[in-house]
């Protein structure tokens, strides 16, 4: 049995192999599909996935449309949150900029792990006024190791090579954070760069791509890929990663089909939606007591999988995803706060939580701790809340408790969690494990009641007259 108010210990062996699915979609302003299962691989029979990453373009940003997702999520987060909440996810950020949105999903085991979560965008659509091309981004430190994610569209037209490339070197420079020892995108120890692209395939005529295309021979385009052959001249890609394009090009199709443009337009195929990586060269790094792990790899990414999903046709483009393995040395184990519910919860009653913090935990007043459903969404999807220094009742140099009001808990209780919410880092700093709180009476006596009602033998329905 564990001492109350400490965490379970973590298993280092878990955390040293991180799985990541990452989905890039261009959806062409249309509405979410009827079915994700196979664009997440949610019928794997494999490990489950730590962290899903999903960037979209072209998101519907007509001015009705977007003023409605400003004062609500917008039909895309929803239905993301939908599918990944029952599975034990929440959705740990997002940034949106016009039809570019991002969205990073995260499963509770890893949420008190996950700090210094920061989002940014840079427009570069009509010299850098609009926001219908450039690359929105969320930064993190997971396990304390400094990990970014960019999803950029970058302008169209085979002819705009160049001017793709200076617009993804403009989001680069002008992408900056607050942190001294991280302050721009290349400084991350992994980057992971993806999108509508845009690159397209120089010189060869339509024919031959498709030609090439039908019969399965993609290496004979490579060469001739605009970003492919953009990595072999500019230093500044040349540090990116890419799986082998072992896929067809995934623009452009007509709707509803996996056949390519038969528009008057007649686009020649391109693989447009990438999906690369970058890890910084690193020789050290400190763990939480001071340690150096001297020339001893601390983080390191694997491609398991990157492929287009056919099956999928809401807009002109296939979504294309990549499976990585992400092998980390932890920097910490212990979680900033730790915390329980103290006794058994009925619904009827005051409750208390205890918590406790490490003691360079940056506390504030504005700190809250949630009570969240076990199937909640993101952090501000709590049941109810308590202020840390508002509702406190004791404290000593070890625990402090807080309380919540009866009238505050659901009344047909069920599985629930807490979650203790940092004003400071922005972010869930602690988690407790699941628990049940027990029905009030009131709320037991009207479910029975209910159940009586449900018993009683209803007349039989007379049978169904059949005159042959």
């Amino acid at each position: 049995m564990e001492p109350r108010g400490l965490a379970p210990p973590i298993d280092l062996e878990i955390m040293k192999n991180l799985r990541l699915h990452l989905v890039t979609w261009n959806v062409g302003t249309a509405s979410p599909p009827p079915d994700v299962t196979s664009l997440l691989q949610l019928s794997s029979q494999g490990p489950s996935m730590d962290m899903y990453v999903i960037g979209l373009q072209e998101v519907n940003s007509k001015i009705i449309n977007f003023l409605s997702d400003l004062a609500f999520d917008d039909p895309w987060s929803i239905f993301f949150m939908t599918v990944f909440s029952p599975l034990g996810y929440i959705k740990l950020s997002s940034v949106r900029m016009q039809g570019l949105l991002l969205l990073v999903f995260v499963k509770h085991a890893h949420i008190p792990f996950i700090r210094d979560i920061h989002t940014h965008y840079t427009r570069t659509g009509l010299y850098g006024y609009w926001g219908n091309k450039g690359g929105v981004t969320i930064r993190m430190s997971l396990y304390g190791h400094m990990i970014c994610f960019m999803n950029c569209h970058l302008p169209a037209h085979i002819e705009n090579a160049e001017q793709r490339l200076d617009d993804f070197e403009k989001i680069l420079e002008m992408q900056q954070f607050e942190d001294e020892n991280v302050p721009n995108i290349l400084d991350h120890d992994i980057l992971f760069w993806f999108g509508d692209l845009n690159f397209r395939i120089a010189d060869y005529g339509i024919h031959f791509v498709r030609e090439s295309i039908s019969n399965s021979r993609y290496n004979l385009l490579w060469e001739k890929d605009q970003l492919n052959m953009a990595k072999k001249k500019e230093a500044f890609l040349q540090e990116f990663i890419e799986g082998p394009l072992q896929f067809k090009p995934t623009y452009k199709f007509d709707l509803h089909s996996d056949v390519y443009d038969t528009s008057g337009k007649k686009r020649k195929p391109a693989w447009t939606d990438r999906i690369l990586w970058r890890v910084k060269n690193l020789s050290q790094h400190s763990s939480e007591d001071g340690d150096l792990f001297e020339g001893e790899q601390t983080i390191s990414v694997t491609l398991n999988n990157y492929i287009s999903h056919m099956s999928y046709g809401i807009s002109d483009h296939k979504p294309v995803t990549g499976t990585f393995g992400l092998q980390i040395k932890p920097l910490f184990s212990t979680p900033l706060v730790t915390l329980n519910p103290e006794g058994e919860w009925n619904a009827a009653q005051d409750v208390l939580i205890s918590y406790s913090t490490v003691s360079e935990f940056p506390s504030s007043t504005w700190d809250w701790i949630g009570l969240y459903q076990v199937t909640f969404r993101h952090v501000n999807d709590y049941v109810t809340y308590a202020w840390v220094k508002d509702d406190e009742i004791s404290s000593s140099e070890d625990v402090t408790q807080v309380y919540i009001s009866a009238d505050e808990i659901p009344h047909a209780g069920g599985e629930f969690l807490l979650c203790y919410y940092s004003h400071n880092m922005q972010s869930i700093a602690g988690m407790s494990q699941p628990f049940q709180v027990q029905p009030s009476k009131r709320s037991a006596e009207k479910e029975l009641a209910q159940e009586n009602i449900d018993g009683i033998e209803k007349p039989h329905s007379p049978e169904p007259y059949n005159e042959f």
